[in-house]
């Protein structure tokens, strides 16, 4: 692969990963997940693979980076 093509994976997986952080906390703080985890403590399982998702995109874009 070339190094443009790797670099520019790393972004695009780095960018990923922040937007999905981004949309799993706001996700993790809604009205809906807040009540859930009042009520019974648990938390939606959608909003926990988003978050882990998010973390694995940004580690891995910037561990792509670091390689350069």
């Amino acid at each position: 692969m070339a190094k443009g093509t790797s670099q520019l994976l790393a972004i695009i997986l780095l960018v990923a990963g922040i937007a999905l952080l981004i949309w799993g906390s706001n996700m993790y703080g809604a009205f809906g997940n807040t009540f859930t985890r009042a009520i019974d403590g648990s938390t939606d399982t959608k909003t926990i693979v988003i978050l882990v998702a998010g973390a694995v995109c940004t580690l891995l874009g910037l561990i792509k980076l670091g390689k350069r």
